[in-house]
């Protein structure tokens, strides 16, 4: 079953955002990191992410952009399905440290990442 577990939020200053969503809006912070730090929200997941991309090139993940991410059992056959939907891939699936990974866009553009943790 595909599982709604984070949002990702990329930042153009990883420090100024994470004082915000701790201090400000009062979300209790898992961990920190210069690249990705993540806060406990109940059952789901904010993850702030370093911007890699000024806000024109929204592929490239600019400052304010707001992603989606799923949890999936297997991410090939996820990927299949997408595919024979018409669904845009911007990044094929590929394995990161964390797992295997595939972002999409869905029909407005919004983007999405669809991960297959590590076993």
């Amino acid at each position: 079953m595909t599982v709604f577990t984070y949002a990702i939020l990329f930042a153009g200053d990883m420090g100024r955002s994470v004082a915000f969503y701790r201090d400000i809006v009062g979300l209790p912070l898992k961990f920190e990191s210069p690249e990705w730090s993540e806060f406990a929200t109940g059952s789901t997941t904010l993850a702030i992410h370093i911007a890699s991309g000024p806000p024109a090139e929204p592929k490239l993940r600019a400052p304010g952009q707001c992603n989606i991410g799923f949890s999936v059992p297997d991410l090939d056959e996820f990927h299949r399905k997408m595919q024979s939907n018409g669904v845009a891939c911007l990044e094929s699936p590929k394995t990161e440290d964390f797992g295997r990974m595939a972002v999409y866009a869905d029909q407005d553009g919004a983007i999405l990442t669809a991960v297959q943790a590590r076993t």
